[in-house]
């Protein structure tokens, strides 16, 4: 059972979430067992070598660990997360996709998978949530 009634609802929800929304991303879809977030790849994501700032890429996937574990219990905080990085994006978008792999009484354990537009692998998040 969702803890958000509507997408809608997430998306206020998330709004408060002002590191990631002011950095542009955004909650796109929610569902069951997992969330869909991205955001426009822009100058202000830049590193100093010109690709995409890590951070931006963790946020990005961190909104998205939020977004899902907390439509399965609300509240629900990161216990550990961590990041590997694949490469780096080649479109002008970036996308994470959230999926449950494990939702325990008190902990829960998430993938997230981040892909730019054109499909290709920039980062694999892995969050473990503790449900409050």
């Amino acid at each position: 059972m969702s803890e958000f009634q509507s997408l809608e609802e997430a998306q206020a929800y998330f709004e408060n979430d002002r590191f990631a929304t002011e950095a542009g991303m955004r909650l796109d879809a929610l569902t069951e067992d997992g969330a869909v977030c991205s955001m426009e790849i822009s100058r202000h994501h830049q590193n100093a070598n010109g690709g995409v700032m890590g951070g931006a890429i963790f946020t990005l996937g961190d909104l998205a660990f939020a977004a899902a574990c907390n439509n399965r219990h609300r509240p629900t905080v990161a216990q550990q997360v961590s990041i590997n990085y694949l490469g780096q994006p080649k479109g002008t978008r970036l996308i994470a996709t959230a999926r449950c792999k494990k939702d325990g009484k008190t902990t829960c354990v998430y993938n997230v998978d981040i892909t730019d537009e054109t499909g290709r692998a920039v980062a694999q998040f892995t969050g473990t949530g503790y449900k409050l």
